[in-house]
């Protein structure tokens, strides 16, 4: 396997943050930039201005920034002096993102900051707004010419969900067509920013050992799990109308199976690297409407007392209606077609409001095919590779050792390595990757617009039942593994490795 050849940071630039004023430039974007700028990996002439409809200045910008980086860098990161360093790059213009005529006063302070600090013109848009903006943004872009590149670098990151079912993403990737090349669109998705994330492929193509048994022969099932121990926090106008299989299957689940089951790129570049994504996405197995009816368990949490504190229902959230039947859990079953995998089930659960947060994949290999010796439970002691992408970021090996002293039982051991054998993890988060790779103008973590398209064939029927009937939505009470229905979906002998069936009162899992 090759490896992709060195790319080089432009002199200058301008970061231009649709939603300067909002919850992910506070949280994420500015700490991240923050932390690129500790590490000297921002351009020699660099500025970010933030947009927004808040009334702000350069001036009573920054002191809020500085108070973000107070906030939600990690303990020991915050320097006073370096915040003042870098946020004296940071500008604010005061403008709606939805409003053409405000793009005129946008493309006047561009040329402006470009003065300053001699800049060509090189911009990357970053649409830190409502999905609901993400058609309208670049076409405002193009009609005061701010899209064109005339020699000079300009690349517009989208977050997710990009689309909200197949119809509505094929026309985004129209409206950007009309205006960016593909090598311009960076369609973001942090999950594949994380260390432990990449590190599913060096796993995998790194060592010799695994790629013999990464197949239908040796391993049974994949299950993949990525939950929270918290609700929509602040965010009910945006979940009521996402979801979780907008939210996190349609792409970090999605994009999680891939880096799983892909064949090894030719090269480690963008082009083979995403190549091989789409070919999963193309493998997956369509279901028919009774196949997702057995196959597919969404649950929404319920009211619960919890470590001792009362957590209210999802409907009971901000901004969230009474009657409101949007999934916060989603569990399913679904089968790549492909020589590799063909019959190995996989299974993915994501859902608010678990007992705790975890991202992991756990790869469940068959049992010998002879049981010699005996088990503590009488069970079988199949061998588990876990991939803890968080938290505690490590890799699990368990397998079956003999327990010391007369006859020969055995159980299952494991063999641990976690991230901070390495002396840590770098400094800096998803965003902090993601960000300067879209700078070095490297596209391989972001999402190519075939893999968008491929993902929602797959999961645009689902949501299509979901409306054309009465699609069961299950309650699970908060602090719980979601309703027990889930466990049907795995085979008779199996279960979820934090399975839902130690919980009996069946009438909290009633359907709503």
């Amino acid at each position: 396997m090759q490896m992709t050849p060195q790319l080089t940071r432009p002199e200058s630039l301008i970061l231009v943050i649709f939603g300067g004023s909002g919850d992910l430039t506070k949280r994420k974007l500015i700490p991240s930039l923050y932390q690129l700028f500790k590490q000297g990996k921002l351009p020699d002439r660099f500025a970010v201005l933030g947009l927004g409809r808040t009334d702000y200045t350069d001036e009573s910008y920054r002191p809020h920034l500085d108070e973000s980086l107070r906030q939600y860098l990690a303990e020991g990161e915050y320097d006073a002096s370096l915040s003042e360093q870098f946020l004296s790059s940071v500008h604010y213009l005061s403008m709606d993102p939805a409003v053409a005529s405000d793009y005129p006063k946008l493309a006047t302070r561009l040329s402006e900051l470009d003065l300053l600090i001699r800049n060509p013109g090189n911009y990357i848009y970053y649409l830190s707004t409502p999905p609901s903006l993400y058609g309208v943004v670049p076409q405002h872009l193009m009609s005061v010419g701010l899209n064109r590149a005339d020699g000079a670098l300009r690349r517009i990151v989208i977050e997710k969900p990009f689309g909200y079912n197949l119809d509505s993403a094929l026309e985004l990737n129209k409206i950007y067509q009309a205006g960016f090349h593909e090598d311009q669109l960076y369609r973001i998705d942090h999950f594949l920013g994380k260390e432990t994330v990449q590190d599913i492929m060096a796993l995998r193509f790194a060592n010799g050992i695994f790629e013999p048994l990464w197949n239908r022969n040796y391993i049974e099932r994949v299950e993949i799990t990525a939950v929270e121990n918290m609700g929509i926090e602040s965010r009910g106008g945006f979940y009521d109308q996402t979801g979780a299989l907008r939210d996190m299957v349609q792409n970090h689940l999605a994009q999680l199976v891939a880096l799983t089951a892909m064949e090894p790129p030719v090269q480690f570049n963008a082009d083979h690297f995403r190549n091989e994504v789409v070919k999963v996405y193309q493998s997956f197995r369509p279901m028919s409407d009774e196949e997702i009816r057995r196959r597919v368990i969404r649950g929404q949490y319920t009211e619960s007392e919890w470590k001792g504190e009362h957590h209210r229902a999802y409907r009971e959230e901000d901004k969230i209606p009474h009657d409101s039947r949007t999934e916060t859990f989603l569990a399913m079953k679904l089968y790549i077609d492909n020589w590799r995998w063909q019959g190995v089930p996989f299974y993915i659960r994501t859902g608010k409001m678990m007992p705790t947060k975890v991202t992991e994949i756990v790869v469940h290999f068959k049992p010998t095919p002879h049981k010699m010796f005996t088990t503590i439970d009488g069970g079988a002691v199949p061998n588990q590779l876990v991939i803890r992408i968080q938290p505690d970021e490590g890799i699990s090996l368990k397998f079956a050792a003999k327990v010391p002293g007369s006859g020969f039982e055995v159980k299952k051991v494991a063999m641990n390595f976690t991230y901070d054998q390495l002396g840590g993890l770098a400094s800096g988060d998803a965003y902090s990757r993601l960000l300067e790779d879209c700078m070095l103008g490297d596209s391989t973590l972001f999402t190519r617009s075939d893999a968008v398209e491929m993902s929602w064939r797959f999961f645009d029927p689902i949501l299509r039942l979901w409306q054309e009937e009465d699609f069961p939505l299950y309650g699970y009470p908060a602090g719980t593994w979601g309703p027990k229905q889930s466990d049907l979906i795995i085979e008779r002998d199996h279960s979820w490795t934090n399975p839902c069936k130690n919980l009996t009162n069946s009438e909290l899992y009633c359907e709503l």
